[in-house]
């Protein structure tokens, strides 16, 4: 490890008593307010995403894991701020008062990704209506039915990439929705059942920038 490294000053900061608000205060302010993509780690303290969303004024990817329930009141507040974000994961837990949140303040949001989550009319209206420049959407085991689907597929225009592999609520694919997804390049709809279903452990790379 060199002398005047930053993994050496971390470990002189920080050893023997890391936590996850002193890790995340490291690597924020390593960046001198210049962080455009964080990936808060689960078990996320309210206190260390205050302190994100005060010092990263240029947050452009965010990445709220489902392990974060401590954090569920404040992420709407932390939203609110972050005018420039790009792309966005969101838990379960956090879904429907993000995503008002995200419609009002996130105007540039072009990658959305919800999965695990219950889709109703309500989130759906949420997406569709004001994230007009949203161009790829992964609801990947997430739970709707078929109307919720039809109103995304008809309000997401710009959308060159949708993932609902493994959805539940409706019964895979028909016409309609394939003709009404035929502008969309990257449509992955593999495992679709009608019935609520245990999900099973898989590999799959849930957040990529």
């Amino acid at each position: 490890m060199e002398e005047d490294s930053p993994d050496r000053a971390f470990a002189v900061n920080y050893q023997g008593n890391l936590s996850v608000t002193a890790f995340l205060k490291f690597i924020v302010n390593h960046s001198c307010r210049r962080t455009t993509i964080i990936k808060l780690p689960n078990y996320c303290t309210e206190k260390a995403l205050e302190y994100v969303a005060n010092e990263c004024p240029r947050l452009k990817v965010l990445h709220v894991g489902d392990f974060n329930m401590s954090i569920e009141d404040i992420i709407p507040k932390f939203i609110s701020k972050r005018k420039s974000l790009e792309m966005m994961r969101v838990g379960k837990l956090h879904m429907e008062e993000a995503l008002t949140q995200i419609g009002l303040h996130c105007n540039n949001l072009i990658w959305l990704s919800a999965p695990y989550t219950d889709i109703g009319k309500d989130e759906a209206s949420a997406i569709v209506t004001p994230l007009t420049k949203l161009k790829y959407l992964d609801l990947h085991n997430a739970s709707f039915e078929k109307e919720t689907l039809l109103m995304i597929l008809k309000g997401c225009k710009k959308l060159v990439h949708l993932d609902m592999w493994n959805c539940r609520g409706f019964h895979g694919v028909d016409a309609e929705i394939l003709e009404l997804a035929s502008h969309i390049p990257t449509f992955m709809y593999e495992g679709s059942i009608i019935l609520p279903f245990y999900d099973k452990v898989n590999e799959r790379t849930m957040f990529m920038v």
